[in-house]
């Protein structure tokens, strides 16, 4: 299988490649370049391979939640090549991609991403036998002091959230925090992960059909609410 698995939705761009049993990934942290980076990206993963794109089987994209320009461009722009080459497209959280940045035990997972005007993306995950995530609850956004997480003994805690919110972050957690790392982003390597067991349980879709997950339809505070009316 050949699978290419892009992530734009945060800070981070990055492009993953599965080529038979190997994986090779670029990322950069380059905010409002993702758009002239990525495909670059994608052509030097699949030089480096010895592939063309005709070769690829699916296209893989973190469908969000995120940024509302990136993730609208990894959408997009999977969207554009699996219609060019006629493959499927899987889209996985940009959450759960995020998660499988925390070391690989049975603690839960918060992977929580800042998503500015006060607020976070959060959801809540425990790793698999099978190197996949079981959810823990649902993607939600709120603010940090109306986090609400589900009990567990031990915890990681992953993504810019816990930069911004550290404080009110781990009020929240019910049990002991192993672990905190909020320079963490969502990666394609991941996201090709988990697109990968997706593909193989026919859970891929038509491209047209492959859509975004924003979880809130704002973009900026009104003069109100930054208290400038």
């Amino acid at each position: 299988m050949n699978l290419l698995a892009l992530e734009t939705s945060t800070e981070a761009c990055s492009v993953a490649l599965i080529h038979g049993d190997e994986v090779i990934a670029r990322s950069e942290i380059a905010p409002r370049r993702h758009a002239e980076l990525v495909l670059p990206m994608a052509d030097a993963l699949l030089a480096e391979a010895g592939l063309g794109r005709h070769a690829l089987d699916v296209i893989a994209v973190g469908r969000g939640p995120g940024a509302f320009t990136g993730v609208r461009l990894g959408i997009s722009l999977a969207q554009g090549m699996a219609l060019a080459l006629d493959v499927p497209v899987v889209t996985v959280s940009s959450l759960a991609a995020l998660a499988l940045e925390a070391p690989e035990d049975d603690a839960a997972i918060l992977a929580v991403i800042d998503a500015r005007m006060g607020e976070v993306y959060a959801a809540s995950y425990r790793r698999d036998d099978n190197g996949g995530l079981v959810a823990l609850d649902e993607e939600r956004v709120c603010t940090a002091d109306a986090l609400a997480l589900p009990a567990a003994n031990r915890w990681h805690v992953v993504g810019t959230g816990w930069t911004t919110y550290r404080d009110v972050v781990r009020s929240h957690l019910t049990g002991e925090l192993l672990s905190a790392e909020g320079a963490c982003y969502p990666q394609a390597r991941h996201v090709a992960e988990l697109a990968a067991q997706e593909f193989a349980a026919g859970r891929a879709t038509a491209p047209e059909l492959a859509l975004p997950i924003y979880l809130r339809d704002k973009v900026a505070l009104t003069l109100v609410e930054q208290g400038k009316a």
